[in-house]
């Protein structure tokens, strides 16, 4: 897949926000400091589409990226930010529930974990939740190429057997850096998209 076009089309809070029409949307969850925003920069080859911020929790709105006329990238506020107050953690889990609950054009979800740690449990809660939903998920184990090349199985183990994949589920090793694992998520994203047309 070639990005050509690349451009934050919508800033959602709720559901009469949401983009019109049917097009396929990929939505993009993981901890604050997990590195979605560099992971949408890399996936769209463009250096300051999304904003990558040294303070975490900026994003605070359902973002909702149209690519290529064809899908959307909806990135969502990152969880597990300490300094984000309680009462504006359940704003953004509503928010976030609402869409999942609601939105027929969700497709799949890339749920951001960081490569050198294990999940947290926040990574695991939230992926089952999306499992109850029945949503099909991809973990993107970002930040790859902070990791050594002897490390790289042991961390992959970490992943697995803390996040208990279920068939048809998968994980994609990334670095927005080195760009490890982008040609594999826009083929995924690709293959998708193909589909509802």
């Amino acid at each position: 897949m070639v990005i050509k076009s690349a451009d934050l089309e919508v800033l959602a809070t709720r559901i009469s926000q949401y983009p019109e029409g049917a097009l396929p949307e990929f939505l993009l969850v993981g901890r604050s400091n997990v590195g979605k925003s560099s992971f949408i920069n890399c996936l769209l080859n463009r250096k300051n589409l999304a904003y990558t911020s040294s303070k975490p929790g900026k994003t605070q709105t359902l973002n909702f990226y149209l690519i290529n006329k064809q899908f959307y990238l909806v990135d969502v506020p990152g969880y597990g930010y300490a300094m984000v107050s309680k009462k504006k953690q359940e704003k953004f889990g509503m928010m976030i529930e609402e869409y999942i609950k609601t939105r027929k054009q969700l497709k799949r979800v890339f749920m951001l974990v960081d490569f050198r740690r294990k999940p947290t449990e926040d990574d695991v809660l939230m992926y089952n939740y999306l499992k109850y939903f029945n949503i099909p998920v991809t973990i993107i184990a970002t930040k790859a190429d902070k990791v050594g090349g002897s490390k790289k199985e042991k961390c992959i183990r970490g992943i697995m057997d803390t996040i208990d994949l279920v068939v048809g589920d998968d994980l994609i090793v990334f670095s927005s850096t080195t760009k490890l694992g982008r040609a594999e998520t826009l083929k995924k994203i690709e293959s998708l998209v193909e589909e509802t047309i």
